[in-house]
């Protein structure tokens, strides 16, 4: 485990500490002025429970039920029952990151000082984390409003020593027995505090921050694989030029058009339009690909807006502010957090289908320009990379259905309470699978292009250095080079790591120099 440790105080956190402490188990410690923040707003709210006049989320029930006033002999049951009952996930377990960065974001609000939880139990929340206790959450059972109630209900029960949680060693046990075994006492929730543990967007934002950081490196990693297509084709890189990137000002598409000519620098074979197959200009798929790529590349800076606007947020409702009053609100409708996810979704698979195209021409000796069929070593009784390219092409007709936005719907719930939704949840779950898609059809471009380059380097053209260096990675990472057909699928699943890893662009930077 990560021993670097993160302090969460009372003004947010950033993407940077989501994904340590999601995926790289960084260790989690309240601040000073965090614990604070906590004990005055929890004055507030003690003074608000002990007042006749009922307080929604203090001394009242919730959602459609929240006309009841609740006496005080049964608040503390009313806590205890919300998160129970509110615990109602179903389906297949969610991924342990994503757990960790529910929980991590649900304290990151609380320890904001706005939402009337005591410092005990904020402390006890970082005490599950750093004890490396990951509570069993469902993939059903949010609309994403009000936030990612279920989920977060399961997390809410193991803190108080209820329901299943997976240990460090990976083995699901009661939850209590788990606190019990790290010396961690389970909390006894007191008015608000349940309310305050399940009203939040920290699932959806948790996998939007995670999200950015995957396609980050995989937008770098398509700029490379398209620019080794289209060495490998013989395009030319005039069309790379800054000069004409900068009459059409989109930053994206500077960016990979750079990335691109910086991985060109030095080849032999671009260029080659008036050779034996004179030609005009390169298919859209080549030439277009900084427009493209650059496009998402602007949409993920706008995604990371909107993730940096809710990491200085504080979700909850109603919300203790500064000057005593305890207000409701709707600042949990996942609205901004879910359109930006479905934006993505959209991208990842518009890049997912430029690739496909590219890695369809290389294999089509009628459009390569002078490679063999599908790559094959001996076309006829080789089938090269024919199957490699269906694949593909599955991933890539998986990843237009998962384009189809989640946030376009609303179903309503509670009693016609909560009767418009932001179906954020499902927004960001279908991310998870399109991101997990394109690095896979990534892969694949980048198998089919360094088998391509490889050829062309055989004819005695010479690559570029960036190419052959990012050959010699993905050969060295097991994915083997031109030759007669062998069982293809460890080929592909290494190619897919080295792409997933970070591994293609670190191969080239020492070339080129840092990447966007």
């Amino acid at each position: 485990m990560d021993m670097h440790t993160v302090v969460v105080g009372t003004s947010g956190t950033t993407a940077e500490d989501v994904v340590a402490v999601a995926r790289h188990g960084a260790r989690v410690e309240l601040s000073p002025a965090a614990v604070d923040a906590l004990a005055a707003s929890r004055l507030i709210v003690d003074a608000l429970a002990a007042k006749p006049e009922p307080v929604y989320g203090v001394s009242t029930g919730f959602g459609a039920l929240a006309s009841r006033h609740i006496s005080t002999e049964l608040r503390a049951q009313l806590q205890r029952n919300i998160v129970r009952s509110h615990a109602a996930g179903m389906g297949p377990r969610v991924e342990r990151e994503v757990v960790r960065a529910l929980m991590f974001l649900r304290l990151k609000t609380v320890a904001s000082g706005h939402t009337g939880v005591r410092p005990e139990v904020a402390q006890t929340m970082a005490d599950v984390l750093n004890a490396g206790i990951t509570p069993v959450v469902h993939e059903y059972g949010s609309l994403g409003c009000s936030g990612d109630l279920a989920p977060l209900s399961h997390c809410a029960l193991t803190l108080m020593g209820e329901g299943d949680a997976e240990g460090p060693d990976g083995t699901v046990r009661p939850a209590g027995e788990l606190l019990a075994a790290h010396g961690i006492t389970p909390v006894e929730l007191r008015e608000k505090e349940g309310l305050a543990l399940l009203n939040g967007t920290d699932g959806m934002l948790g996998m939007l921050v995670m999200a950015l950081a995957d396609l980050r490196n995989l937008y770098t990693s398509a700029d490379i694989t398209a620019a080794l297509s289209l060495e490998a084709l013989l395009g030319t890189d005039k069309v790379l030029a800054p000069e004409l990137h900068a009459i059409r000002p989109h930053p994206g598409q500077g960016v990979s058009a750079d990335n691109m000519l910086r991985v060109l620098a030095g080849s032999g074979l671009t260029g080659h339009h008036q050779d034996d197959a004179p030609r005009v200009q390169d298919a859209y798929s080549v030439r277009c690909a900084p427009q493209v790529n650059g496009a998402g590349r602007d949409t993920l800076d706008y995604a990371a807006v909107v993730a940096g606007r809710e990491l200085a947020s504080s979700v909850d409702n109603p919300v203790v502010l500064p000057d005593g009053r305890v207000e409701s609100n709707g600042n949990f409708h996942g609205a901004p957090v879910a359109y930006v996810l479905d934006f993505l979704a959209i991208v990842a698979a518009d890049l997912g289908s430029i690739c496909e195209r590219r890695t369809d021409r290389l294999l089509d000796k009628n459009r390569s320009h002078g490679l063999p069929p599908f790559l094959a070593h001996d076309a006829g009784v080789d089938s090269g990379l024919m199957i490699a390219q269906y694949t593909q092409a599955a991933l890539v007709s998986e990843m237009k259905r998962l384009a189809v936005p989640a946030s376009a719907d609303s179903i309503p719930s509670s009693a016609m309470q909560e009767d418009h939704v932001s179906m954020g949840w499902s927004a960001a779950r279908k991310l998870r699978t399109a991101v997990d898609n394109l690095a896979r059809i990534v892969a694949v471009e980048l198998y089919a292009a360094t088998r391509a380059v490889e050829i062309r380097a055989a004819e005695g053209l010479t690559p570029a250095p960036a190419s052959q260096a990012a050959v010699a990675a993905l050969r060295a990472a097991g994915a083997e080079g031109p030759g007669p057909d062998r069982f293809l699928a460890p080929d592909l699943a290494a190619a897919d790591t080295f792409v997933r890893e970070g591994r293609l662009v670190a191969a080239v930077e020492p070339v080129t120099g840092p990447l966007a």
